[in-house]
């Protein structure tokens, strides 16, 4: 049970090193009330990671040094946004490395629909995601203002990642309880959404949302491999092979150096790799 040398790997999670993390993060900072949220420039949840990749003085090209990453580690594709310009760059330099996603804020009503049926149409986005716990004011998984969005992901079929579970930063975790994906899933039962940042302490209930729903997905953004949730490693074991997909996190909170190096600890049955590092996100994404 180990990771099949050479294979590669879509990391549905990854982005560049950032130029002005206080901006970057401002979307968060401006709904928390603790002093060491607002000061740790770095991020907001840097309280729970170990050896956050620095961010200062970016390098001139931060598209190449996430690129030269992907290349030492075998990742074949990385999912990256394109609301900053790097990400836009990236796409449109390296259409065979790197796949769009639009992040939208569902405050936005209509135009959030209107954002994503531009980026669409110019740049070829594989993917949506939404932050609900870091929208300002928060939007709950389930919140009518998000059915435009979802609506719209299923017409262009395209997936939507979805935090869930407890927040990192210090905000209120109620937009992100797990059991609202049921509302969601059954309200929406063609759209394909994918969980992002662990679903605890709710992993047994994604579980069982996932037996219970088709579209329904989990991936392991913003975990070390070391801490992936049992209930996560059993499900892939046995009847959730299709339903896990790999995610990192760099440079966000984690190195790829440190995910690699944890990944062939993790006790995946050997039919279970290919999946969870390339064929489900291909699948999912639509990358042939």
């Amino acid at each position: 049970m180990s990771v099949p040398e050479g294979q590669p790997i879509i990391d549905t999670m990854i982005g560049f090193p950032m130029r002005d993390p206080k901006r970057t993060y401002a979307h968060i900072t401006r709904q928390t009330k603790d002093a060491e949220s607002r000061q740790d420039l770095t991020m907001p949840a840097g309280y729970m990671f170990k050896d956050v990749p620095g961010h200062e003085d970016p390098p001139a090209d931060p598209v190449a040094v996430t690129l030269a990453e992907m290349d030492r580690h075998g990742i074949t594709v990385g999912l990256v946004g394109v609301g900053g310009e790097d990400g836009r760059r990236a796409v449109r330099e390296h259409p065979d490395r790197f796949a769009g996603c639009l992040h939208v804020d569902p405050n936005k009503g209509m135009d959030a629909v209107r954002e994503i049926v531009a980026a669409h149409a110019e740049h070829g986005i594989r993917a949506v995601d939404v932050f609900p716990a870091g929208t300002f004011p928060q939007v709950a998984i389930n919140d009518k203002k998000m059915y435009p969005i979802y609506a719209k992901c299923v017409e262009l079929d395209l997936p939507i990642f979805v935090c869930a579970g407890v927040p990192g930063p210090r905000v209120r975790l109620e937009p992100q309880r797990v059991e609202y994906l049921d509302e969601v899933m059954f309200d929406f039962p063609e759209l394909t959404l994918v969980t992002r940042h662990g679903c605890e302490p709710w992993t047994d209930l994604a579980v069982k949302l996932m037996l219970k729903w088709p579209g329904l997905h989990y991936s392991t953004s913003a975990f070390a491999p070391r801490y992936y949730p049992r209930e996560i490693v059993d499900y892939a074991n046995s009847r959730g092979a299709d339903k896990i997909i790999y995610a990192g996190y760099f440079p966000m909170g984690l190195t790829l150096d440190r995910i690699m190096t944890e990944l062939p600890g993790v006790p995946f049955k050997d039919s279970v790799w290919p999946k969870f590092l390339h064929d489900n996100a291909a699948r999912v994404l639509r990358l042939g």
